[in-house]
Parts: structure tokens; C-alpha cells; sequence
């Protein structure tokens, strides 16, 4: 597909070529001397040995090496590579002690380089190193995805996934980003991932993907890195209607009729995914649907509205905790009426699910606009992102996702997060320096109700 390689590849082929030119010239010296015959030694020796070389040609070679090796070893040997990290490779406690004195005794800037520069892991420079070799960006975002399911069990494995985070955070910036439109003529391999990540609502055949990307009025879009050409990092699914959407049903309906694109004045992104679960924790930076925004005004300037249809995906499992730990003043709510979540479909309960109704937008509006973690942030992830990209919470809806994974998270609810292009900067400024929560007048009065009033 042209538009992928002249636009994306063209970027990086030239590095890529050469890395592998000297690669692979390197590779033949490294055969011939009987120095560089490190298959023999582990992986952690081949990584004692690396950070030891000066030479980037031999580094190289040492960096394939080293990524063909953790490729082979099972998850024990995996473990003990990773606890090897933790201990052996952090920074020099001899001479982070000298740095230290030395700027407690004369704390200039000379001082605090050389201080900044001690307290470095050597697991860093590690890393730096594994990340010549070709392909290796790829493979160490494959690392970290065993880093963090061992950590589950491990967590004194938490300071090397520390140091990945940290240059995965520069090595994934947003200025390395590159915004592609995903299309039906897109290469299959690329949409077969798509299919593979959608994280929120599944995929269910290619028909299913066929319906959200070829119609005028349905369009996708994908974050892209120069490192991993071929690996979205994000992506974005879009539908353009006359208004605000109450559910997701309607959006996703097969035998729905097309709007012409150019009579739409609202923009909804309906499916928000990250791809790479090595990269849990990056946020690629602010103002990421911002970038999608200007991208579909340029063809559809008459665009006013550009919201969200989001889960709450933690929604049912911080109720449930509030519930069987008698934090919330819910005995005076009814308790009978909040045992109807029982029912696998309650919802279907119309009578029922009225007086349910009520309760649970107010909560969910407790939930999303009061509930904050130590760090003063909301606890719901999806809050966290699009309030981090500027936008504020507009609307929550009843039944806006009435799946098994919507019931079970969300209580079939979904959230319309406004992106208001006047506001998004003033938005994203006052959540991240005061950890406000814009939202409209509707969920303030909701979130800020006493909750021990009776429902009517």
C-alpha cells in the first residue's frame, strides 16, 4: 500500500538499511574472532560483556545477540535474567556516595551533572544498548510485556520496569508519532491487528471491520512509530452523525443507513485502543485526539462537535467494593433497589430498572467526577486519558452499552467526554496542575447531591 511505505517508511528505511549494512558487515568480523564467540555464555554474562565494549560495531552484534538469546529462554530463565537487573545492574552505590558528598559539600550545577549522572542505572545505558541492534525496539516492548506479568509475583522487579518506562516515555513521544487514516485498501496485516487489539468493542469478522472503516461516514485512525512500522500503537474509531449518541447499539447497528459525510456535524470516538501491552503506562503525550480532530476537519470543515462514547470501566467493581464495606450510605438509598445488579438482566426489567435508574447515574457521577486515587487523579482510567487530553465530562448515558462486558463493568452506562476545541488546552492545564474535573452542570448537581436522600 503506497501511502503506508511513501509516507511512513520513506522516514526510516535509510536508517534501517544502514543499521542492518553494518550489522550484518559486522557479524562477519565478529565470526572470525575468537573473542566475540559469546553464544557460549548466558545472558547475563553477554550483558556484563556488552556494557564493557566501546565499540558500536561490536555493541551492535553483542545487542543481536543478547535479544536472540531472551528470546529462547523459558519463563524461569526469564526470571532470572530480570532479577540479575534488579541486583547487579543499578547504579554504583560507591560512586552515587561520592557524587552525593561532593554536591552536599559544594551543590553547584557541575555537582548536580555528575550527581544525575551516578544515580543512573547502569540498566539504563543496558537497555540504550539492547536498542541498536535492528528490530530491537520491538522486541524490547515484547520484554517488558514478560517484565510485567511477572512483576504480579515479583514486585521487587518493580525498579526495572522503572527504567523502561522511563525511556520508552522518550523513545515513544509524541513527536515520534505518525497519524495514519486505516482503510479497507490498508494491508492486511496492519487491519488484522486491528482486529486482534480493539480493546472495547470486539471485533467480530472482517465484515464487522468492513463496517466500520468503508462507509463515508465511519473512519479509523492509527498511531504509528518509526521503530515499529508495521505495529500501531493506537487507534482511534470515529463515526460522524447529527448529533450526540446515547448508545453504542446505534452506532454499531449492520442495517443502519450511511449519513452523507458532509451534512454530519458531530464526531464520535466510539473505540479508543492501546495495542501493545508493552507500552502500558505510555501515555505517547497530551492532546492525542486533538491531532485526530484536525485531521478530519481538513476534509469536513462543517464538524462542531467532537465527543466520546466511553466505558466506565471500573464503574461495578468500585461499587461493589463500597457496597460490602458499608462506605457509602447506601442502606438509605433502598439497598433492595442496588440488589437488582444481581439479576444478570436486570436491565431487561424495565419497571425495574427506572428506579435503579436514578441511583446509578448519580454514583456514576460520584464515581467520575469525586472518587480520586492517592495521587489526586480520578480512579477510572478512561476518565484519567481523555480528561488528560482536554476534555471535560458532558453526559452519562443509561444503557448505553448493554454487552456482557458493558453490564459487567460499566452497568451498561457510557460517558460522553466533550472535546470543546476552545477549551482543550484550558482544560488539559487545570487537570494537570489542580487535578480538576471539568464537567457540565448536569453531573456536578448529580456528583454533588447528598447521597442519602431517598429515591422518589
Amino acid at each position: 500500500m503506497s501511502y503506508f511505505a511513501d509516507d511512513l517508511s520513506m522516514n526510516t528505511n535509510f536508517l534501517q538499511e544502514l543499521l542492518l549494512s553494518v550489522f550484518r558487515k559486522t557479524r562477519k568480523l565478529v565470526k572470525k574472532s575468537s573473542i566475540f564467540k559469546i553464544k557460549r555464555f548466558g545472558i547475563q554474562e553477554l550483558s556484563e560483556s556488552m556494557m564493557s565494549q566501546k565499540g558500536e560495531s561490536s555493541g551492535i552484534m553483542m545487542a543481536k545477540e543478547i535479544i536472540d538469546t531472551y528470546q529462547l529462554l523459558d519463563p524461569k530463565s526469564k526470571l532470572e535474567f530480570f532479577v540479575e537487573l534488579a541486583e547487579k545492574f543499578g547504579p554504583s552505590k560507591k560512586k552515587l556516595e561520592v557524587a552525593a558528598e561532593a554536591y552536599l559539600n559544594e551543590p553547584n550545577v557541575q555537582q548536580a551533572m555528575a550527581l544525575q549522572i551516578a544515580a543512573e542505572p547502569r540498566r539504563q545505558e543496558l537497555i540504550r544498548r539492547l536498542n541498536l541492534a535492528p528490530g530491537s525496539t520491538k522486541e524490547l516492548v515484547r520484554m517488558r510485556v514478560d517484565l510485567l506479568e511477572l512483576i504480579q509475583d515479583h514486585p521487587e522487579l518493580t525498579c526495572v520496569d522503572h527504567d523502561f518506562h522511563h525511556l520508552f516515555n522518550s523513545w515513544f513521544n509524541r513527536g515520534f508519532l505518525v497519524l495514519k487514516k486505516i482503510g479497507w485498501d490498508t494491508p492486511a496485516s496492519i487491519l488484522e491487528k486491528i482486529i486482534e487489539y480493539e480493546a472495547v468493542h470486539k471485533i467480530k469478522s472482517w465484515d464487522d471491520l468492513r463496517s466500520r472503516i468503508e462507509p463515508p461516514d465511519r473512519f479509523c485512525f492509527a498511531f504509528f512509530h518509526p521503530a515499529l512500522i508495521d505495529e500501531p500503537l493506537i487507534f482511534v474509531e470515529v463515526a460522524l452523525e447529527s448529533s450526540i449518541p446515547s448508545s453504542i447499539q446505534s452506532l454499531l447497528e449492520k442495517n443502519r443507513i450511511p449519513i452523507i459525510p458532509e451534512r454530519a456535524n458531530t464526531a464520535i470516538f466510539y473505540s479508543i485502543s492501546n495495542c501493545q501491552k508493552g507500552l502500558r503506562g505510555v501515555t505517547f503525550g497530551n492532546f492525542l485526539i486533538k491531532q485526530v480532530v484536525e485531521e478530519l476537519i481538513q476534509d469536513l470543515p462543517q464538524l462542531k462537535t467532537f465527543v466520546t462514547l466511553s466505558p466506565i470501566p471500573g464503574f461495578r467493581n468500585w461499587l461493589g467494593k463500597e457496597i460490602d464495606n458499608d462506605i457509602l450510605p447506601l442502606k438509605k438509598l433502598n439497598i433492595k433497589v442496588l440488589g437488582q445488579l444481581e439479576n444478570p438482566e436486570w436491565y431487561k426489567l424495565n419497571q425495574k430498572s427506572q428506579e435503579l435508574k436514578k441511583v446509578l447515574l448519580q454514583l456514576a457521577s460520584v464515581y467520575l467526577f469525586n472518587v480520586r486515587r492517592k495521587d489526586h487523579e480520578p480512579v477510572d482510567p478512561v476518565a484519567r486519558f481523555h480528561l488528560g487530553n482536554g476534555a471535560s465530562l458532558e453526559r452519562i448515558n443509561w444503557l448505553g452499552d448493554i454487552s456482557k462486558t458493558g453490564i459487567e463493568q460499566s452497568a451498561g452506562m457510557m460517558v460522553n467526554y466533550l472535546y470543546d476545541l476552545d477549551q482543550i488546552e484550558k482544560n488539559h492545564e487545570a487537570y494537570i496542575n489542580e487535578q480538576k474535573v471539568i464537567a457540565s452542570n448536569e453531573i456536578r448537581k448529580l456528583a454533588n447531591r447528598k447521597l442519602l436522600q431517598k429515591v422518589a
